[in-house]
């Protein structure tokens, strides 16, 4: 099976209100071809740390069990909450026997330790789907991904794309928690 580039967003949310707009415009993008989920989880970090998780998706039930809980194996916890690390820690020592190794522990982005406690996140594993031909042309033509990232709307006032207020707008949009809004 063909995929295209994948990407993980952790979104935190200090208290959830959620409304259905982010399902909503998922299931836009997902319509318009531009992008699959391919897993999500949803969990809440209470104040001592400890996680509770709940599994999220528009896959069909063909697709979900074809995928199972990519997210929870991505960042070493089942969607047992931490009853699953010992799983999915053996899951990743088992492909890295098989010689699969994905990066090293000093490139290793410990998501669940970036969730304040006492706090909630989505974490949701797109497929983009609208870089395929892309990603193809490049691979055709000898050309490699070397890195990629979000650019802070912040960056973008220096090479004139956004005014100062602009940038500061976004960037408060785009990091500030409920409270501060």
């Amino acid at each position: 099976m063909a995929i295209g580039p994948v990407q993980l967003i952790v979104l935190g949310f200090p208290r959830p209100e959620f409304h259905g707009r982010i399902a909503a415009e998922l299931e836009r993008l997902h319509a318009s071809g531009a992008v699959s989920v391919v897993d999500a989880l949803a969990l809440y970090k209470d104040p001592e740390g400890e996680i509770e998780i709940t599994h999220l998706s528009t896959l069909s039930d063909e697709e979900a069990k074809e995928f199972g809980s990519t997210v929870g194996a991505l960042i070493g916890l089942g969607i047992e909450g931490e009853a699953g690390i010992e799983p999915g820690a053996e899951a990743g020592a088992r492909a890295a026997a098989d010689g699969v190794t994905a990066f090293s522990d000093e490139e290793a982005w410990d998501v669940l330790e970036e969730i304040p406690n006492g706090s909630a996140a989505a974490l949701v594993l797109l497929e983009h789907q609208w870089a395929i031909p892309l990603r193809d042309a490049i691979a055709e033509a000898g050309g490699f991904r070397i890195s990629d990232g979000f650019i802070s709307p912040l960056d973008l006032v220096a090479v004139g794309l956004l005014t100062a207020d602009e940038a500061r707008q976004q960037h408060a949009l785009e990091t500030a928690t409920a409270d501060a809004r």
